[in-house]
């Protein structure tokens, strides 16, 4: 095999065995050939190779020159770097530690998008605003499960306004968004947005980067959400249940402001210490060094001090393009981020510990920006 031809090989060792896999399915969905596939029960959350085809480590279709799972993974080699310089024309500057972009504050301004989404239903309404006016066909989201009451997550497709609003909120187990690409594309949509946090939202970057093919074309618009960690699911019986008596069944929303905020269809609310869930910190995000969805077109997050405002960085000419559509339009609000100053420096602050946790002998990954004392 050709050096400048890495395939499913070198993926294997690079990325998927040594830890740097954070699961996005990314190599799964770009696959050509009926031969990956993905694990997600038992908190692993992986791709792997079918024994259909060779062994765990080797693809015959690799051998003979196809190199699309290396192509589509956000975590291979030199990624940051060549995705950067695709999607923005530069890689960003030291003091860039979250990315390139600006940062807002922004709301919807339709009261029934800010009640049932999550800090300010921003994200609703701008897929719902995407949908409506043919920039996009479908979106790949998370939603939970039959009727939400066993809180697992897992990957949807919203091509309507109900079912924008149907998967709005966070869930904080993990759902590769990305597996639903296959439904939406059967169903005739050429322009997908994906929603996804940092692990995810390099996906498009890194297809289109390395042309990656039809897929990379139609992943036209990706929305960012600031995460700097996902929980394996048995944090509901093994902590929520067995320390606070708190069913899964019983949960009606929750949320992270410092403490995991619990709500519960009784009516009462819960704040569990976040030290307490970090035995429970999932695999995949122990070494992903991205908090800010830095590749997105417009990442956003509830981490400001007013709990109905989302922070949002928006980041392309994409992206300025929607901000500008949707309050022309008078279907947002927005604020300068400096409104919220604790706000930026705590984005700063978690991008910084997010982006400690790459290897420093990984090949070669996120180019090492200086840091300063957290």
């Amino acid at each position: 095999m050709a050096l400048d031809k890495p395939q499913w090989r070198e993926l294997f060792s690079e990325v998927v065995t040594s830890g740097l896999c954070t699961g996005c399915a990314a190599c799964v969905v770009a696959c050509p050939h009926p031969v990956l596939d993905y694990e997600s029960a038992n908190g692993i959350y992986k791709p792997f190779h079918l024994d259909l085809d060779g062994g765990p480590d080797n693809c015959t279709h690799g051998e003979k020159g196809c190199t699309m799972c290396t192509r589509a993974c956000p975590r291979f080699r030199n990624w940051e770097s060549e995705i950067d310089t695709h999607r923005f024309a530069r890689e960003r500057t030291d003091d860039e530690v979250y990315g390139i972009g600006d940062v807002l504050l922004a709301r919807a301004s339709d009261p029934a998008l800010v009640e049932n989404g999550q800090d300010g239903g921003f994200v609703s309404a701008l897929l719902i605003y995407a949908l409506e006016h043919d920039i996009i066909d479908a979106a790949l989201v998370s939603g939970l499960e039959g009727d939400g009451s066993t809180w697992r997550a897992q990957p949807r497709v919203a091509r309507t306004r109900a079912e924008v609003m149907a998967t709005a909120k966070s869930r904080y187990t993990y759902s590769a968004n990305l597996l639903a690409y296959p439904e939406a594309a059967e169903g005739g949509a050429e322009r997908i947005a994906l929603v996804g946090m940092g692990c995810m939202a390099s996906a498009p970057g890194a297809m289109q980067t390395r042309k990656a093919g039809k897929i990379a074309r139609r992943l036209s618009l990706t929305i960012g959400l600031l995460c700097s960690k996902t929980f394996d699911d048995a944090i509901f019986e093994e902590l929520f249940e067995a320390k606070y008596a708190i069913k899964r069944a019983d949960i009606t929303k929750m949320n992270i402001k410092g403490v995991f905020q619990i709500w519960t269809n009784d009516g009462s609310f819960h704040e569990v210490p976040l030290k307490e869930a970090q035995p429970f910190t999932r695999e995949g995000c122990t070494r992903c060094p991205d908090f800010a969805a830095e590749h997105a077109d417009i990442s956003t997050g509830g981490i400001g001090a007013f709990g109905d405002w989302t922070l949002v960085i928006v980041r392309t000419d994409k992206g300025r393009e929607l901000m500008d559509a949707m309050k022309q339009a008078g279907l947002i609000e927005t604020r300068p981020g400096d409104d919220d100053p604790g706000a930026v420096a705590l984005l700063h602050r978690l991008a910084q510990l997010s982006r400690k946790r790459w290897p420093v002998d990984a090949n070669p990954g996120p180019r090492r920006i200086p840091l300063t004392p957290s």
